[in-house]
C-alpha cells in the first residue's frame, strides 16, 4: 500500500468523515484557516431565510414573543451541554472583548478575590488591551504580566510563582493563537484556587476544537467565541460562562436593559436580574445568535470527545510529515509537540512565511488553493476543524508547501500585506 492509498484509508475509515457534507465547500480548495473563521454549515441558511422571510419579513415584532426571546436561553443551554455547565451558568451575547470586559471587571471588583489583574505573554492581545483599560479605570497597580522565555509554550512553575507571589484575577487563553499550546485547565484551576485567585479562560481557540468540560476542570469563569471551531459565522456573539456559586456575587459594570430583572417593565431604577442574565446588556443580535445553533447543533452532534481524538490524529499526522519533509527546506515547528498539550492548529515558521502564504491560495498549473492563515512576523498556522478536514487535505498542503520552497515560487510574489491576513 502506497502513501496515497494509506491516507485514502484513514478518510475512509474516520468516524467523523460524513460531517463533511455538512457544510458549504468551494470546489478542490482546502481550507486550514477553520481556526480563525469556521466554514458555513449548510443549515444556516435555511435558518437565516426563516427569520428575514417569515420572522422579521411577516412577523415583525410579533416574533420577540413568539421566539426571539427565547432564543439566547436555548443557545444558552445548548453551549452548557457542550461544555458541561448548567444553562443558568451561561450567557450568550455582544463580542468576546465586551464579555472579558464584564466578567475581570466583576471579578477584580467583586471584593472575593485581591483587587489584581494578571495575564501572560501567551495569551490573545486584544485580551490584555482590555485587562490594561481596567487597569487604568480602576487605578489598579500595573497589570502583572508573566513573561516566558518564548511565547509558544507556558512555563508552568514561572506561572504558578507569580500567581502565588501576586494573586488575584488570571485571565489565559486556553489554547494560544500563536502555537496551539493548550493549558493543564484543571491543574491551574486547582492552584489558583489554593492561593485566593480565579482564572477567566478564554475559549476562543478551544471551544469546538478541544474536550472543556467545567465541572470536572473545576473552572469558575470563562469567556469564548462561536465563530470558529463552532462555525456560528463572522462576528456571531460570544459566550459567557460564571460557576453558579460566583454568580450572586457578581454586578456587571454595564446595567443594560437586557440585564434588568423586568425589563419590559421599564422602571426608572435599575434593578438587576438575579441570575446570570444580569450580564446581558443590549437587544439580542437575533440574526447571528439564530446562526449560531446550527454549527453547535452539529458539534453537539458529534461530540466533543470524537472531535478531540480526530484532532488529535490529525495533528500527529501533520506533525510528522512537517518534521521529516518541511524542516530539512527551512520550515520551523513553533508548536508543542505533544498532541495533548496542543490545540487543534499547528504552527510552522520560514524565513519567506508570507510569500509562502501568497503561493498556497494563489497557485499556479491546477494546483489547488490552500487556505492557512498567517500572523506576523513569521507565522504559518494549519488549522485543522475535525469536522471537515480531511487526512488527504493535511498530505496535499505538505505536499504544495514543499513545491513551493522547492521550486522557489515564493519568488513570484512581494511582501505587502492587506489589513486582514
Amino acid at each position: 500500500m502506497n502513501l496515497r492509498e494509506k491516507v485514502d484509508h484513514l478518510d475512509r475509515d474516520d468516524p467523523l468523515r460524513s460531517f463533511k457534507d455538512k457544510f458549504c465547500h468551494t470546489g478542490d480548495e482546502i481550507y486550514l484557516d477553520g481556526n480563525s473563521l469556521g466554514k458555513q454549515p449548510l443549515q444556516t441558511k435555511q435558518i437565516i431565510n426563516s427569520i428575514l422571510n417569515e420572522q422579521w419579513g411577516e412577523k415583525l415584532v410579533r416574533s420577540w414573543n413568539d421566539s426571539w426571546l427565547e432564543l439566547p436561553k436555548r443557545i444558552s443551554a445548548k453551549i452548557g451541554s457542550l461544555l458541561n455547565a448548567r444553562p443558568n451558568e451561561i450567557f450568550i451575547g455582544e463580542s468576546t472583548s465586551v464579555n472579558l470586559y464584564k466578567l475581570a471587571y466583576s471579578l477584580v471588583t467583586s471584593g472575593n478575590f485581591p483587587r489584581r489583574l494578571l495575564t501572560d505573554s501567551m495569551n490573545f492581545p486584544t485580551d490584555n488591551y482590555i485587562l490594561e483599560g481596567i487597569v487604568k479605570q480602576l487605578n489598579l497597580e500595573s497589570l502583572v504580566f508573566i513573561s516566558y522565555k518564548t511565547d509558544l509554550e507556558a512555563e508552568l512553575t514561572t506561572l504558578k510563582e507569580a500567581i502565588e507571589k501576586k494573586p488575584g484575577v488570571i485571565c489565559l487563553s486556553l489554547v494560544s493563537y500563536k502555537s496551539a499550546y493548550y493549558y493543564p485547565m484543571k491543574e491551574l484551576n486547582f492552584f489558583a484556587k489554593t492561593h485566593n485567585s480565579v482564572i477567566i479562560w478564554d475559549l476562543s481557540h478551544a471551544v469546538g476544537a478541544v474536550d472543556v468540560d467545567f465541572k470536572k476542570t473545576n473552572t469558575f469563569a470563562a469567556v469564548g467565541c462561536t465563530y470558529k471551531y463552532l462555525n456560528g459565522g463572522p462576528g456571531s456573539p460570544s459566550f459567557m460562562y460564571i460557576d453558579q456559586s460566583l454568580i450572586p456575587l457578581l454586578s456587571s459594570p454595564i446595567q443594560g436593559w437586557f440585564g434588568h430583572i423586568n425589563p419590559f417593565d421599564f422602571e426608572s431604577k435599575y434593578s438587576p436580574s438575579l441570575g446570570i442574565e444580569k450580564f446581558a446588556a443590549g437587544t439580542p443580535q437575533i440574526l447571528s445568535l439564530a446562526a449560531v445553533e446550527a454549527g453547535l447543533d452539529i458539534t453537539l452532534e458529534a461530540g466533543l470527545k470524537q472531535i478531540r481524538q480526530k484532532s488529535e490524529k490529525l495533528g500527529t499526522f501533520l506533525m510528522q510529515f512537517i518534521r521529516d519533509e518541511l524542516v530539512p527546506l527551512g520550515f520551523k515547528i513553533e508548536s508543542p509537540e505533544n498532541p495533548e498539550r496542543r490545540g487543534s492548529h499547528i504552527t510552522i515558521s520560514h524565513n519567506e512565511s508570507w510569500r509562502i502564504c501568497q503561493c498556497l491560495q494563489n497557485p499556479n498549473n491546477g494546483q489547488p488553493k490552500i487556505i492557512p492563515d498567517f500572523r506576523p512576523n513569521r507565522f504559518i498556522r494549519l488549522g485543522f476543524a475535525s469536522l471537515y478536514t480531511t487526512y488527504n487535505d493535511l498530505l496535499k498542503t505538505i505536499e504544495r508547501l514543499k513545491e513551493i520552497v522547492m521550486d522557489r515560487e515564493f519568488l513570484l510574489h512581494d511582501r505587502s500585506r492587506p489589513k486582514v491576513t
